[in-house]
């Protein structure tokens, strides 16, 4: 394509956050750009509901949440179904890499949530080469399948 943006892999995210004003910031972040938010859930068991029953192009999740299972918990679940996660969170668990497609570390603008979901979404597609955001790290492509 020479002119326009290019297609969105990721165009419906779920989100998982246990602190009410991130996740109503995250999910009016996300829906003035453009993205369809899924759903918002704080506990494990809502978002594993939601990831069977609806599309899911990406899971934005927090590690900690509501309840006794975690983000790390999301990740496995999310692996088997096939849907990446990008977690959003103060600190990264450690083998993430393992998990999930990338984590962004709070706390972040909406200008660098965009721009990591940008970056998640080429790193999908397979771009060998993608921009640099601040907090944000990917790994392997292949983490989510």
């Amino acid at each position: 394509m020479l002119f326009g943006k290019p297609k969105r892999i990721v165009k419906r995210i779920l989100i998982v956050e246990d602190e009410p004003l991130t996740a109503f910031d995250n999910e009016t972040m996300l829906e003035e750009a453009g993205y369809e938010v899924v759903a918002t859930h704080d506990r494990f068991a809502d978002a594993i509901a939601t990831m069977e029953r609806e599309q899911v192009d990406l899971i934005l999740s927090d590690v900690r949440l509501a309840g006794e299972r975690t983000g790390v918990d999301i990740a496995r679940a999310a692996k088997e179904l096939g849907i990446p996660v990008l977690f959003s969170t103060g600190q990264v668990p450690d083998g993430a890499g393992e998990l999930v497609v990338g984590c962004l570390l709070k706390p972040y603008t909406s200008r660098t949530l965009k721009a990591a979901l940008l970056a998640v979404d080429q790193h999908l597609a397979g771009k060998k080469k993608v921009d640099a955001v601040k907090g944000l790290t990917l790994y392997a492509a292949d983490s989510s399948a």
